[in-house]
Order: structure tokens, then sequence, then C-alpha cells
């Protein structure tokens, strides 16, 4: 089964797109939120080398945030990273 993780924050509109991205495809994903847990954002900044949220991995691969998830999506390129197990 396909694993997507979403870092976010509660009042970022990136993480919001992202998420409702996601919800529209159908996708099921793990949010963990980084302004609630000092030890997930340096968990997060560890994994992605990044700050910014989100910061969206699928099966562990760091795919970066809500413009490269739209990228991905629009160039249908998502679709293979979630069905490539």
């Amino acid at each position: 089964m396909t694993k997507v993780v979403i870092y976010s924050t509660n009042h970022c509109p990136y993480c919001r797109l992202a998420k409702s991205l996601l919800t529209s495809l159908k996708v099921a994903f793990e949010e963990i939120r980084v302004d609630l847990d000092v030890d997930k954002l340096k968990e997060m900044i560890c994994l992605s080398n990044k700050r910014s949220v989100p910061q969206i991995f699928i099966n562990n691969q760091s795919v970066g945030g809500y413009d490269d998830l739209a990228a991905l999506a629009k160039s249908g390129k998502l679709d293979g990273l979630l069905h490539s197990n």
C-alpha cells in the first residue's frame, strides 16, 4: 500500500491545497503537524533538508511541497508514484 505523509501547519494555505488535491484524488494520507510538535519539525527538516511546509513524502520519497505535488499531478507522474508498489 502506498504511504503518503504530509508535514504541515494549521495556518498554511499550501498545506490545505496539498491536502485538498490528495483528497480529490481519493488518496489517503497521514498529516503530521509540525506546529504542534518541535520534534516533528526537526524530523521534517532532517528528512527533507527544508523548513517550509508542506513537505510531502510518497513511500518515504520526498516529492517537495504543494507546487511540486501539483506539477506531478498535472504531468501524470503522480499516478505512477502512487501506484508504484
